[in-house]
């Protein structure tokens, strides 16, 4: 049976400091289908860093891929979501 991991990108910081991240927002035990099914949901239900409050929030499907995009006061943020099988773990 394959894992896969959940992923989130995001922007992270402010200003000068501000970069790209990755964090793993969990994993699933089973089929891919079933692997996408819980990321929309996590997609759907996601609290990003930037903005603090959102004015909008609209969210994309392409493939197994999620996009958020969000409307900020001055900026508008984005958040992509992807589904990865996990291959290895060195913790394992």
């Amino acid at each position: 049976m394959a894992r896969w991991g959940l992923l989130a990108e995001q922007h992270v910081g402010t200003g000068e400091g501000r970069q790209w991240s990755i964090s793993v927002l969990g994993h699933v035990d089973g089929t891919r289908e079933e692997a996408v099914a819980a990321l929309r949901v996590q997609a759907e239900q996601y609290k990003p860093q930037h903005p603090y409050r959102p004015k909008r929030r609209v969210l994309y499907q392409d493939g197994d891929t999620f996009l958020l995009v969000l409307d900020g006061t001055w900026q508008v943020f984005h958040c992509r979501f992807t589904v990865a099988e996990q291959l290895f773990d060195s913790a394992a």
